[in-house]
């Protein structure tokens, strides 16, 4: 019995969908437990380009099973939208696609309520992706949520969607905006499950009866560790858990179990929105980055934020996690850089001597916080075609090595492409 959690190590965008598909080949499930349509996956292998918002990437995989646990919100339309792709590529997934009916449903009021709060927010809105995930998760702790399973009973769904808009339509009445029509909502919603009434279905003793079984399970998390409305950068963050630990509750199954932790992190920094990001480039070096890493959101297009590798922050989360392997992505794109730093701790006006942590303070005290760097030199040579790390260039074995050193945690995978096959195993 294996049960292998995938968790990033950053700010998300950390090429986990890479390598959710890199080792899903052979297991039996594979299971997203946490976030929504907000964050997505590109997965690049023999069928395609596939952009995943909500679908587990290991559909792909013949004999793989594929379960959206309880903890996910769920968004029908992005559904439909990722299950017409895995209907043009031929694949055969009908009997492998399972969504708890615990999960919240993304309402059209959700979106519009996270648009008033942005803007009423100004100069200190949080750069969220606008689709609606702090309102429905405030919604589900407050028990004004709807479920899939309320969407299974007509009657149940219209008495829910009642109350709701009698709460939400003044509100947007009040900011100038139309209010939300019942028929209209109600009908939408309905057709829309209807198309995914079949694929949902309480996957729980699936989930246990492989665990028994001896089978294999990998988690695939969403976003990144340091956008956990606990531990990250608060109110910079998303609205669910995104560590490995959020898996038991968010699919049902006792921590235990999870054996291996696999942190991914990028070998520079980025971050998408609002919120301190100490090793920020604005300069030439930051473009290159950008550019050569084509560092553009999966679901909203919006350009990433991107800087120096932040050792502080990758060692804090691999530590949160308790990640037992580390890979390392997108070392191609230093590959024009003549100098590389890398960010070993802060320090402010008031610190003394020693270095300052990610953990010892907030968002507003990390914005106070300038990087310590560790200059490398660079390779100015392609990655691309390595698949040993003997055949990478000495200063790029160099830079690998001192980022493990740094983070304090085995790294065992390098990943010099966006293929499943461009990766260099440790």
């Amino acid at each position: 019995m294996s049960v292998t959690a995938v968790v990033g190590c950053q700010w998300g965008d950390e090429a986990k969908g890479k390598f959710v598909d890199y080792l899903s080949a052979h297991a039996s499930i594979v299971a997203r437990y946490n976030g929504g349509d907000n964050a997505g996956h590109t997965v690049v292998n023999q069928y395609g380009t596939a952009k995943l918002r909500l679908l587990p990437n290991g559909l792909f995989n013949p004999g793989t099973n594929c379960v959206i646990g309880a903890g996910v919100v769920v968004n029908l339309a992005t559904l439909i939208e990722e299950i017409h792709f895995f209907d043009q590529s031929g694949l055969d997934y009908q009997q492998r696609l399972w969504i708890s009916p615990r999960c919240h449903v993304v309402m059209p009021y959700h979106p519009l309520i996270e648009e008033i709060y942005e803007k009423a927010r100004g100069e200190g809105r949080t750069g969220t992706t606008r689709r609606g995930m702090g309102p429905v998760h405030a919604d589900k702790v407050s028990y004004n949520g709807i479920r899939l399973y309320d969407l299974a009973d007509e009657a149940v769904f219209a008495e829910k969607l009642r109350l709701q808009l009698a709460i939400k339509n003044p509100t947007f009445q009040a900011f100038g905006m139309p209010p939300l029509d019942f028929e209209a909502v109600y009908r939408e919603k309905l057709e829309q499950y209807a198309r995914l009434a079949a694929f949902v279905r309480e996957p729980y003793a699936l989930v246990q009866e492989t665990l028994k079984g001896g089978g294999s399970i990998l988690l695939e998390g969403a976003q990144g560790a340091l956008l956990d409305n606990n531990w990250g950068t608060y109110p910079f963050c998303t609205a669910s858990t995104t560590l490995a630990g959020g898996a038991a509750a968010g699919l049902g199954i006792p921590p235990h179990h999870i054996r291996r932790v696999v942190g991914i992190a990028k070998a520079y920094t980025t971050r998408v929105g609002s919120g301190p990001m100490p090793t920020e480039l604005d300069d030439q070096d930051g473009q290159t980055l950008q550019r050569e890493g084509q560092e553009f959101g999966t679901v909203t297009g919006r350009a990433r934020r991107c800087g120096w590798f932040d050792a502080e922050i990758v060692r804090f989360t691999c530590q949160l996690n308790g990640v037992t392997d580390l890979a390392l992505t997108k070392l191609d794109v230093l590959d024009s850089l003549p100098l590389i730093k890398i960010c070993t701790g802060y320090r402010n006006a008031s610190a003394d001597q020693h270095l300052l942590q990610y953990w010892e303070g907030d968002a507003a005290w990390l914005e106070t916080c300038q990087p310590e760097y560790i200059v490398m030199e660079g390779w100015l040579s392609s990655t691309r075609q390595a698949s040993v790390f003997s055949q990478l260039p000495a200063q790029a074995q160099a830079y690998v090595h001192k980022i493990e050193e740094l983070v304090e945690t085995p790294l065992r995978w390098i990943s010099v492409g966006p293929g499943r096959t461009e990766t260099i195993a440790l």
